[in-house]
């Protein structure tokens, strides 16, 4: 699914309005139809309901839901702010339609001075003070009226996003300004800003709203960011021949683990082959043999000439896919080994964890990087490869599409919302994946993930998108299953089986 900017929803509207076509009056209707709709799915007519309408279009769908709301029997208080005197045509209509149907009976159009009503635990605010195309933080008597909102006990809904939220970016708002919904009804798609952990706190439950915006339009415009789904990962499965043979189904070597953390590799190469490569080797120091060899019998062990680091490039001239990282340790002598190892490697190459950790030590070794390559870093890992950002999410995925740019690298940024940033500017973010899957090992799985397959022949873009989607999707399968709390990365593992199947269609 494409996600648009502000600018470019505006221009979806105008779009519908002429192709349709539908009059814009026509069409806030059917928004405030679908947004009225929803809100009496959650509240009872006995709710007490306070709206907050704003002189732009966001004031005229407030407008619009008050009086649907009032013709079937609810209490509606409503509060127009016209300031300036200058309501939006769509804005104004719905004002004239709210006095026709209820006369000035609990309606103040406030134009000077405003004596706020008094907000309680039983009521319902509905917020369409102002929409997306709000461009600057909100001051004055609006940024007041936030702060008396916010500091209500009142529930509140915000109509498409909550007020004093832009869409994009965030990075210079004043959050204090900016409306805390309990829910917030958006119209026809997720906006960019909601895909961020920082902004959560203002967007509460949120509920996508179908309004029947033109298809043809977003078919035809093209976007920077989409959200991946089911469908679109199914069109990119490659379908397994059955006269296979392991030779043919991708050859992966591993570099992970260190004294104590044979873990990490336990978890990558299990995950490696349980996304369907033919064969892996997992090079790993010596004494993490004889626990290799018993948690993962199928695997081939390549043993590191030390006994308990990594440190010394292998050849992979016979590999089709190489990641490295997992549990590796920071040592100086792994760093060189590390770097010299993407250096000469004659494959794919997804580098995690430790791996960026030492990069993030000798920030110049960037330069050296192959393109193509896929990092996976969480926030943390990248903000010591780029440094903490100064304002926030926006700002950390900025940074990522710029390194994804400058290096022709895959950026996968993990978090609830994973962001794969491609080397051409665009990013996609993940839609599946649960916060059970925030437990010690879940990237490492990825990692396996990720190298079969590049091992099967995926492109990078096939490979992360394909990978972070089922990667996620095994751990809801688990989560249903077992629950959050007690998820762990074996879990993720077990459940790859079902997401597999669950793309394929299979009984």
């Amino acid at each position: 699914m494409k996600i648009f900017t502000s600018n470019q929803i505006r221009e979806l509207d105008k779009y519908t309005i002429e192709h349709e076509p539908i009059k814009a009056i026509d069409l806030m209707e059917r928004a405030a139809r679908a947004l009225t709709h929803a809100i009496m799915e959650q509240w009872s007519a006995q709710t007490p309901i306070v709206v907050f309408a704003g002189p732009g279009n966001n004031g005229g769908d407030a407008l619009a839901v008050a009086r649907l709301l009032i013709q079937e029997n609810y209490r509606v208080k409503v509060i127009l702010f016209n300031i300036s005197d200058n309501l939006s045509d769509e804005c104004q209509i719905n004002k004239q339609r709210l006095l026709d149907l209820n006369g000035s009976r609990d309606f103040t159009e406030v134009t000077v001075t405003f004596d706020p009503p008094e907000l309680n635990e039983d009521m319902l605010v509905i917020d369409g003070l102002f929409g997306t195309g709000l461009k600057r933080p909100l001051a004055g008597g609006f940024a007041s009226l936030v702060k008396y909102i916010n500091q209500s006990a009142a529930k509140v809904v915000s109509l498409d996003v909550p007020s004093g939220l832009m869409t994009e970016d965030n990075s210079f708002n004043v959050k204090a300004n900016i409306i805390r919904a309990d829910v917030t009804l958006t119209l026809h798609q997720k906006k960019l800003a909601f895909f961020f952990r920082d902004m959560q706190e203002f967007i509460g439950t949120l509920k996508v709203l179908d309004i029947r915006l033109s298809q043809e339009y977003v078919d035809k415009t093209d976007a920077q960011f989409s959200l991946l789904e089911e469908n679109q990962i199914r069109s990119l499965l490659k379908t397994r021949n059955d006269f296979a043979h392991k030779g043919e189904m991708g050859n992966a070597l591993i570099i992970a683990g260190s004294y104590g953390m044979a873990g990490a590799a336990i978890l990558a190469t299990k995950a490696c082959l349980r996304a369907g490569v033919g064969k892996v080797t997992t090079h790993t120091p010596k004494r993490n043999y004889s626990i290799m060899q018993t948690a993962v019998p199928e695997a081939v062990m390549q043993m590191d000439h030390e006994e308990t680091y990594f440190s010394e490039a292998v050849d992979t001239e016979d590999f089709d896919a190489l990641s490295i990282g997992p549990g590796l340790g920071v040592s100086e002598s792994s760093a060189i080994a590390m770097i010299s190892q993407i250096r000469r490697a004659q494959c794919g190459v997804v580098i995690d964890a430790d791996a960026l950790n030492m990069l993030a030590n000798h920030r110049a070794w960037m330069q050296q990087l192959p393109k193509n390559i896929i990092m996976t870093p969480h926030p943390l890992e990248f903000d010591r490869l780029c440094g903490t950002p100064a304002n926030g999410d926006y700002e950390r995925l900025q940074q990522a599409r710029n390194m994804a740019q400058a290096l022709q690298a895959y950026i996968v940024l993990k978090g609830h919302y994973t962001m794969i940033c491609l080397p051409t500017g665009d990013v996609c973010f993940n839609s599946t994946g649960n916060s059970g899957m925030a437990t010690a090992g879940s990237g490492d799985v990825l990692t396996g993930i990720l190298t079969a397959l590049l091992a099967r022949g995926y492109t990078q873009e096939e490979a992360c998108k394909i990978g972070v989607y089922l990667h996620g999707l095994a751990g809801d399968l688990a989560a249903r299953k077992v629950g959050k709390e007690s998820l762990i990365a074996t879990d993720i593992i077990s459940n790859l089986p079902d997401a597999f199947r669950q793309l394929n269609d299979w009984e």
